[in-house]
């Protein structure tokens, strides 16, 4: 209800603080849609990966402390960093629609071999790099994809908006993968943990999300010219 108002009230005023009529036009709407997708997928790996990394052998996990699991985890960051200038360089030449899309395939891809192996320590660690290269596509395209479709006066609100969707899939993630790992969880000896039906589950969950990333991307359609308005960042 208070969401509702909020919206009916931003509807109504002069200068609304996120013109919602700008982030319902197609290219903004479905960026949005996609960038929770992703952010879902995102976070999904960083919930799953370290308890398995961490959980104890005899309840399915590596057994690894917890300076070996970040050792193992920290290079999806440098990825991301490494994946930037180069990044710029692919949308420069495809534009920033194909980035995303390819973005969200990549990671499809990566959680599609998670669900299908055995995981191990190196294992994890090349899929947690590859997600980590398709996040750094993603989120370089996403400010472009929003900048092309609303007007200069809207920059901020629409990227500050974009990164609200993006949060809400990482919090989205946090309370179902949680929530998913706690309800299928199973006991060995004095430790309880995740069992790996659940650990299955909840990559299957983080494949989907990055389908319906990839999917939505590709339907985002190219901006439409509007009268008097003069876009953030033209084609």
């Amino acid at each position: 209800m208070v969401l509702l108002g909020w919206g009916i009230y931003e509807m109504r005023v002069t200068n609304p603080l996120v013109d919602l009529r700008v982030s319902a036009r197609a290219p903004v709407l479905l960026t949005n849609l996609a960038s929770v997708a992703m952010g879902f997928a995102l976070f999904g790996s960083n919930i799953v990966f370290p308890q398995l990394l961490e959980l104890p052998a005899e309840l399915g996990g590596l057994g690894l402390d917890i300076l070996a699991a970040s050792m193992i985890m920290m290079p999806a960051g440098l990825a991301m960093l490494a994946v930037s200038p180069l990044a710029g360089r692919i949308e420069r030449r495809t534009g920033p629609k194909a980035l995303f899309v390819a973005g969200g395939a990549v990671i499809a891809l990566s959680y599609a071999v998670a669900v299908a192996l055995d995981l191990r320590a190196g294992h994890i660690l090349a899929i947690n790099i590859a997600i980590g290269v398709g996040i750094g596509l993603g989120y370089a395209a996403m400010p472009t994809l929003i900048m092309r479709a609303v007007p200069a006066h809207e920059t901020g609100a629409a990227n500050g908006l974009n990164t609200l969707m993006r949060s809400l899939g990482t919090s989205t993630a946090a309370a179902v993968v949680g929530a998913v790992l706690a309800g299928a969880s199973t006991a060995g000896g004095a430790a309880s943990g995740p069992s790996s039906s659940g650990f299955a589950t909840a990559l299957l969950l983080c494949l989907v999300a990055a389908v319906l990333c990839a999917v939505v991307a590709a339907l985002i359609p190219a901006p439409r010219a509007h009268v008097g308005e003069h876009t953030s960042l033209p084609d």
